[in-house]
């Protein structure tokens, strides 16, 4: 009988690998050798963005259709989508370093990545005390669309609008993509491990 491998071991070894594909990214004639920690930053922020995306989708069909199921995956998706974008802070700082040489706190982007960090963690605190999955599902749409509400509205100082879909490299476009599934795939692993523990 095959033995299943637990979704945290799973998602451990999804982020070596991501770390390992990151070493290998390829050079880009500005950033030169501070580029894979943009690549990585990148990759982190749009699997946080996924997971938020798919939290409010799953809790939209959730409320809609009274299906406590979608509910729970809703809240799984919501703590790894917070998780995410928590941890997408610090490497942002090691971003800002290499593309920059410096920090600058004030970019509207970084800002409004700190203020829903605090937000995001407060109400994944807030639906854990209630314990009531269409809580969490009803919370999860409402902070999705004040944060795409506030990236929208952000204005555009120093960081550029997509940088790597915008680049003319082919080699550089499939090493993020690369990146990007390696993510996508550990963030589904904790939604896994999270899901179970939501009964």
């Amino acid at each position: 009988m095959r033995r299943r491998v637990h979704p945290l071991l799973l998602f451990v070894l999804l982020l070596a690998a991501a770390a390992g594909w990151t070493s290998l990214a390829p050079r880009e004639r500005i950033l030169g050798s501070g580029i894979p920690i943009v690549y990585l930053h990148g990759a982190w922020v749009w699997t946080a963005l996924i997971g938020l995306g798919a939290a409010s989708l799953a809790g939209a069909a959730g409320l809609a259709f009274r299906r406590p199921g979608a509910q729970r995956w809703s809240l799984a998706l919501g703590q790894a989508g917070t998780l995410f974008w928590v941890t997408y802070l610090p490497l942002c700082l090691l971003a800002m370093q290499a593309s920059w040489n410096g920090l600058f706190l004030e970019e509207p982007r970084w800002r409004i990545g700190v203020d829903f960090a605090v937000i995001g963690v407060l109400l994944q605190a807030a639906i854990l005390a209630i314990h009531r999955p269409a809580w969490a599902s009803a919370i999860n749409l409402g902070f999705l669309a004040a944060l795409a509400w506030s990236l929208a509205g952000a204005r555009q100082v120093m960081h550029p609008p997509s940088p790597i879909f915008s680049s003319e490299s082919v080699a550089i476009r499939a090493f993020f993509m690369g990146l990007l599934i390696l993510c996508l795939l550990a963030g589904w692993q904790l939604t896994r491990r999270l899901r179970a523990r939501a009964g």
